[in-house]
């Protein structure tokens, strides 16, 4: 299982929200790009980048930032954040992005993500963002009434390369994993599955390490490393040794 830093971009800067509370930030990092190759001296395998601006406005917004970050680090980027297009899709995975995250166009436009899953054939990724059990799409701001079962059902066979599920009521709080309803989607669907949300320690690397078996491929995490609560070189050694306990 790989763990997977992120960095949430905000104005340029890197960020981290409540909840996903616009208005609720802590900045942690004028220069995101410095954040991403300390992550990367750290171990790093693959980085996580929302461009949270983006989100909420419905096209890019930190593409300068960006770019500097996919400059700076010679491992996989995975991005997510306001991609509403094909030419936008495009554009990134052309800027050197390895797998570009859709979230709220796969709620409304099922077909063009089919389209994208043909056309760059292992660069599309499924976000399904969840509060309550329901997914939320417009940078978390607007419900639905679908669950993330159903919402990965409709993709089963379109060629995703993973599902990130994120418990929004969990992100940012440093709280726990969800785990059982990370566990219930990872059953749901033959899409291979990454956490996020909510990992604050060791404990829960651990715990999630055991959702494996299931098909739970990765973990994101942000706060517990901005704030010191986990590092991550801890946590990639603690999957390393499972992976040799294996």
């Amino acid at each position: 299982m790989i763990v997977i830093p992120a960095i949430d971009l905000k104005n340029g800067r890197c960020v981290r929200l409540k909840q996903g509370r616009m208005s609720d930030e802590t900045v942690y990092s004028e220069f995101p790009e410095e954040a991403a190759l300390k992550w990367h001296r750290e171990g790093a395998e693959r980085i996580h980048i929302v461009d949270l601006d983006g989100a909420v406005q419905g096209r890019p917004v930190n593409g300068k930032t960006i770019r500097k970050i996919v400059d700076s680090v010679p491992v996989p980027i995975e991005l997510g954040g306001g991609i509403r297009d094909m030419d936008t899709i495009k554009a990134y995975l052309d800027l050197g992005i390895s797998q570009v995250i859709l979230g709220t166009i796969a709620y409304k436009d099922p077909e063009l993500v089919s389209d994208a899953c043909r056309q760059f054939p292992g660069r599309i990724i499924l976000g399904i963002d969840a509060s309550k059990g329901l997914v939320a799409v417009e940078g978390w701001i607007e419900k639905t009434d679908i669950t993330p079962v159903d919402m990965a059902k409709r993709y089963e066979s379109a060629g995703i390369w993973a599902i990130i599920y994120t418990d929004i009521q969990r992100d940012g709080m440093i709280s726990g994993p969800n785990i059982d309803a990370t566990r219930e989607l990872a059953e749901a669907t033959s899409i291979p599955v990454i956490a996020s949300g909510g990992i604050s320690g060791k404990e829960d690397v651990k715990n999630l390490l055991m959702l494996e078996q299931f098909g739970v491929i990765g973990m994101i995490t942000g706060k517990a490393l901005y704030e010191g609560t986990m590092s991550l070189n801890e946590a990639i050694k603690i999957t390393k040794s499972q992976e040799n306990f294996s």
